[in-house]
């Protein structure tokens, strides 16, 4: 199982006058960002303090594109055409590609947000239209992905590169999927912290059934809007390193 992994949180969240999450205090923990591009949210000044906060800090930046849903975050089911979902990814990335490219930072990976990415697991065009805007971005990023979803395996068999994601504050259903959640409430850190542990070390996670499932990965998910988002990673991170795990961006570990 893996032996070495990323630590990634969604930021750059916050809009306008309204504030999310604690890019801050995350940044410092983790080794990889995933920033929301303007639809679910973020906006052109908070992209571009993301950006700027990641370079300080030394940690990868990828692109977090959602659905044009900012009154639900993008956590609402929107009914889309393959091709109106590419050009979804392409706006949003491009535009933050132009604030990577000013600061001088690469772009290091793609992960479809909220309902966009869950939709996806069971639409296979959509997934397409997804994973064929990923494939025209020059360079071409990383696609980061649940691990045995429609998605991941379609990007394996397109050549496209993709990275397994661990869920380290959200639930497994039996399929190995997980279940979307409107606002993050109380998270149990001990409960967490051996949850990942057993997904990285052995590869396995409790699903709601009860019942033990394969995972795999080679990063690991933070919300940034859970109030003990930094308390959260501080804890794992420790524990994963107590473990024997090293701990590394996605692009160090694809030699990139």
């Amino acid at each position: 199982m893996a032996k070495e992994v990323d630590l990634n949180c969604d930021g750059g969240e916050s809009f306008g006058i309204y504030k999310l999450g604690n890019d801050e205090a995350m940044m410092t923990q983790v080794t990889s960002i995933s920033i929301g591009c303007g639809f679910h949210g973020g906006d052109p000044h908070v992209m571009r303090k993301t950006v700027a906060l990641a370079k300080q800090n030394g940690v990868a930046v990828g692109a977090h594109p959602g659905f044009p849903d900012p009154i639900g975050f993008g956590r609402r089911k929107l009914e889309v055409t393959p091709e109106e979902a590419k050009d979804y990814i392409l706006y949003q990335v491009g535009a933050l590609k132009g604030f990577c490219e000013a600061y001088d930072v690469p772009l290091q990976h793609v992960k479809p947000h909220g309902q966009l990415y869950n939709m996806a697991w069971t639409d296979e065009k959509l997934a397409k239209g997804i994973l064929e805007a990923i494939r025209t971005i020059k360079p071409e990023p990383i696609f980061l992905a649940l691990y045995n979803t429609m998605p991941y395996q379609l990007a394996e068999s397109m050549g496209i590169r993709v990275a397994g994601e661990f869920y380290a504050d959200l639930d497994y259903a039996p399929d190995g999927t997980t279940f979307i959640k409107r606002t993050h409430g109380e998270v149990d850190i001990n409960a967490t912290v051996k949850k990942v542990v057993k997904m990285v070390v052995e590869g396995k996670v409790t699903a709601s059934d009860g019942k033990d499932i394969e995972v795999r990965g080679k990063s690991i998910c933070f919300h940034g809007d859970n109030p003990k988002g930094p308390e959260i990673v501080k804890a794992v991170k420790e524990a994963l390193q107590k473990s024997g795990v090293k701990i590394s961006s996605l692009s160090q570990q694809f030699g990139s």
